[in-house]
């Protein structure tokens, strides 16, 4: 039991500034990896176009549900908002 404790993953909402200037929020167990695919073309379409995009905020949960839930939640608010946030 406590080596699978050791071995849970974290599950971190984060938001890229692209480029442009626009922001795009995410889910994923890996940030150093998830911001490397982002910047090689190969993540999302809305930033392929957007490179390169720069890591400004995250936040760490201990599950999936509860992550995506927060991802979902800050997808939704408005740019003012997701900016006071990453302040």
């Amino acid at each position: 039991m406590t080596q699978q404790h050791n071995n849970q993953k974290h599950h971190y909402v984060y938001i890229l500034e692209c480029s442009d200037g626009t922001l795009y929020t995410g889910w994923t167990t890996d940030l150093e990896a998830r911001l490397a695919t982002h910047n090689s073309g190969k993540g999302a379409k809305y930033t392929r176009s957007r490179l390169p995009v720069q890591l400004v905020y995250h936040e760490e949960y201990g599950d999936k549900g509860t992550a995506l839930a927060r991802e979902h939640a800050i997808k939704r608010m408005s740019r003012a908002a997701k900016l006071r946030l990453i302040r």
